[in-house]
Parts: structure tokens; sequence; C-alpha cells
């Protein structure tokens, strides 16, 4: 999914274009419209999402992710997160490590990183997809609709995943950062999981991710 992007991503991928079943280069409203309209045209049993500027950690995620989808009753699959270097991918910067889920830590600010997760597709077209009034923080609330099913199975994936590169849009601005909080604490209300006490948890749990070293 490509919005009319001017640096030449869509060269790129079209010299790549036998490895990729849809290429949709067009003008969208934001990330999560883009999200939900890759998301529509998924036809496999289980979605994840690949944003700019990240790289998957290495060449055996996407089999580990299939292995425990092997397991018919795992809804939800994911794992840890590294934030590298805009410009080094190998240069550290801060280590997500998301831990195994308990329904019991939502209310106290846990998510995992969405970027490493992966969900079956019929889950994800029963709670509708990403929405799309929230500019920053729809992931955050998707996350919290798919984690607070009851019976979720979700597995956990104690390595990272997913290399990101610092620099996105929650974080770009004092703005961004206002406007997230703002959002956060309405996708918190909103899902019943807490409120400003779960929001402030979520944020200080942040510190430890600058000091702790990946496994």
């Amino acid at each position: 999914m490509d919005g009319l992007s001017t640096d030449k991503t869509v060269e790129v991928l079209a010299a790549r274009r036998d490895a990729i079943n849809v290429l949709i280069s067009e003008k969208d409203s934001g990330i999560y419209n883009a999200l939900n309209k890759g998301m529509r045209s998924c036809t496999g049993d289980v979605v994840g999402f690949l944003h700019a500027d990240d790289v998957l950690a290495n060449p055996t995620v996407l089999g580990q992710i299939a292995r425990a989808f092997g397991d018919p009753s795992v809804d939800v699959v994911y794992g840890d997160l590294l934030y590298v270097s805009k410009t080094n991918v190998q240069q550290k910067v801060r280590y997500w490590r998301a831990g195994a889920f308990s329904r019991a830590e939502l209310g106290k600010g846990w998510m995992p990183p969405h970027p490493t997760m992966y969900v079956r597709r019929a889950l994800y077209e029963r709670i509708g997809g990403f929405d799309e009034s929230y500019r920053i923080a729809a992931d955050y609330d998707c996350v919290l609709r798919v984690f607070k099913r009851e019976n979720l199975r979700a597995a956990y994936i104690p390595e990272v995943l997913v290399k990101m590169r610092v620099g996105g849009i929650s974080n770009g601005s004092l703005t961004s950062i206002v406007r997230k909080s703002a959002e956060d604490y309405r996708a918190l209300r909103r899902n019943g999981v807490g409120g400003a006490l779960t929001l402030l948890v979520k944020n200080l749990r942040k510190i430890r991710q600058f000091v702790e070293a990946p496994r």
C-alpha cells in the first residue's frame, strides 16, 4: 500500500513486482486508512503489517510466526520490538520486551508492540479493523479491542521480531505526543480498560526500554 509517495518507492516495488500479489499506489486519508485498505486486500488466514522503515529482525521470523499459528486455537502471535537508529538498523535505541499476555495487565498499561502482531484475518474482520477517527492511536485502540476479548489465545515469541526506525508519527513532535496521549486515553475509556492512571503507567513502562538489553 503506497500513498502516492514521491521517494521512488513505487519504482523500487515495480522492480520486484513478481514477488508482490497486490500493489496499490493511490492517495489515502492517513496511516490507518491505508492499513484498512491493505487488510481488505488480504486473502490469507493471518494478517501482519510491515510499516515503512520497519524491517523483520531476521529471515526466520515469518517461519516462527507460521509455526505458532499451526495451533488452530491461537488467535494472535506477537514478539519483541527493537527500536533502531533512523540511519543504522544495527544501532539499538530502545528494546521493547513485550512479555506474556495477561488480561489483567491491560489495565496496567501493558500492550504488545503492534508492528510484531500477527492476527487471524477472521478476528480482524469481527472487530472491524482500525478506527480511522484516530489519527495516531488507532493501533492501540485495535490492540485493546483484540486483547480484551474473552477466551483470546495469544502466543508470545520471546525474541525480537521487528526492527523499527525511530522518528515515527507518534513521537515526532510535542504536538504529536500530546495528541497521542489524548487518543490513548480515549481508547482506554472507550474499551473500558482504564483511565488516567493506566495511561500514566503505560508511559512509565517505556523508561525501562532504554536500559534493557535485547535477548
